[in-house]
């Protein structure tokens, strides 16, 4: 295990699932009480949280992706759901279906708030679920578009050369081997008998992109890895849901 990777596991180091009023929750609403913000009183209750997953009302919360990848809106959304109506619903909406922060949190605040250690788990989330999604229907388009000019008819074989092109193997031998590696650690994934395509939960897919991610950057040089990762940033720019969590800012993660 990296040093990286055992200071994101200590961060998450909350072991009882079923305690009932997690610490972060109690300061969110204390510091709701208090005048604070919402947004500061938020993030500063992501900073103060520990649990890796948890089972809350019902449904099973994965906040951390493969023991990297901080997925900190999943918890925002745990969070807003234990204080309905403390968050005026326009501004609650545009945090929960665009991930859109009010302009007063710029990315140094997010830092600060959250803490380094869940920041830096946060950016895995963000280059290796986020922005590997937008990579993936970046290169899509493009042998759509390569295939379309040839006068071929459109198939979702494509789907399958995008991935090869991305990861050297097509999407069915790259999700088999992600199962075959993953499924002694996480039991939660299953395999419908009547499907040749493994049932994956949304959390599992997240867990299979992040997967693709780590393996894309294993395989291809350093070249070829940065270039992918500016042409899903410029994907990404287009994407209006997806240009970054604060209303007027640019993520710049060249220090990374």
């Amino acid at each position: 295990m990296t040093q990286a990777k055992e200071q994101i596991s200590s961060a998450f180091s909350g072991g009882d699932l079923a305690q009932q009023v997690p610490e972060s929750v109690l300061h969110f609403k204390s510091a709701l009480d208090a005048g604070m913000t919402w947004y500061q009183a938020l993030l500063e209750a992501v900073g103060l949280w520990t649990l890796p997953q948890e089972v809350y009302q019902g449904r099973t919360y994965q906040y951390l992706i493969r023991g990297e990848a901080f997925d900190w809106l999943v918890l925002a959304e745990r969070l807003c759901a234990d204080l309905d109506g403390a968050i005026p619903a326009e501004e609650k909406e545009a945090l929960l279906m665009t991930g859109r922060l009010p302009e007063e949190v710029t990315p140094e605040v997010f830092r600060e708030l959250i803490g380094v250690t869940k920041h830096g788990a946060y950016l895995n989330y963000w280059y290796g679920v986020v922005l590997e999604e937008a990579l993936q229907l970046a290169v899509e388009e493009e042998v759509r578009k390569r295939h379309r000019a040839l006068c071929y008819p459109d198939s979702e074989e494509l789907v399958e050369q995008a991935f090869t092109h991305l990861y050297g193997k097509n999407r069915r031998d790259l999700l088999a081997e992600f199962l075959k590696s993953s499924r002694s650690a996480s039991p939660l994934i299953s395999e419908t008998p009547d499907s040749d395509e493994p049932s994956l939960s949304l959390t599992e897919l997240k867990e299979f992109t992040y997967w693709l991610f780590k393996h894309r950057v294993n395989v291809w040089d350093p070249a070829r890895v940065a270039s992918d990762t500016r042409k899903g940033l410029q994907r990404m720019t287009l994407l209006e849901q997806r240009v970054s969590p604060f209303s007027d800012a640019v993520l710049d993660f060249s220090h990374r």
